[in-house]
């Protein structure tokens, strides 16, 4: 994937909203989607991400996915789910000083209508109990056509904070 990063679509969350939608994905290219200073509104949230087709978020149960847990605190733990309606990135997402999380998904076959949409992901923060956490790992949306792009919200409440990016790989 070495190349170049052709910015397709951003944007930075300076007063509360309910989600980020970044579109764009009109080729058969790798895409990069980064974020860094996500924060809800209220303390303790879990930060969710799903596909868009059509700029509109996909809530069916077609998310799979499988993790590498990463803990400051304790021993690390093997994630995984399957036909889930939304992939979840961090649960206990904390709203105080230097409490965000952060991350780096690329993204696979999303422009292919005869394939499915795959992630890979690097995803890191301070949580609501001033632990440091990460996780690596990957997910697929098990169903056949084209996404457009992502979105990014919060289980409850609103994004108070963050920057969200989507790049093309070229």
């Amino acid at each position: 994937m070495a190349g170049q990063l052709i910015q397709v679509d951003t944007e930075t969350v300076t007063s509360a909203v309910a989600s980020v939608t970044l579109t764009g994905i009109d080729s058969d290219d790798v895409y990069m989607v980064a974020f860094n200073n996500v924060a809800p509104t209220v303390d303790s949230r879990a930060l969710r991400f799903r596909i868009t087709k059509s700029g509109s978020a996909d809530t069916t149960a077609n998310y799979d996915y499988a993790a590498k847990l990463f803990r400051t605190d304790a021993a690390f733990n093997n994630l995984s789910g399957t036909n889930l309606t939304y992939y979840e990135l961090e649960s206990g997402v904390g709203n105080a000083t230097g409490e965000a999380f952060n991350g780096i998904h690329y993204l696979f076959n999303f422009n292919n209508a005869s394939e499915y949409s795959f992630v890979t992901f690097e995803n890191a923060g301070l949580n609501l109990n001033a632990l440091f956490i990460g996780k690596q790992g990957g997910f697929v949306h098990t169903v056949a056509s084209a996404s457009d792009g992502v979105q990014f919200y919060f289980s409850t409440d609103n994004i108070a904070s963050g920057t969200f990016t989507l790049y093309k790989v070229v």
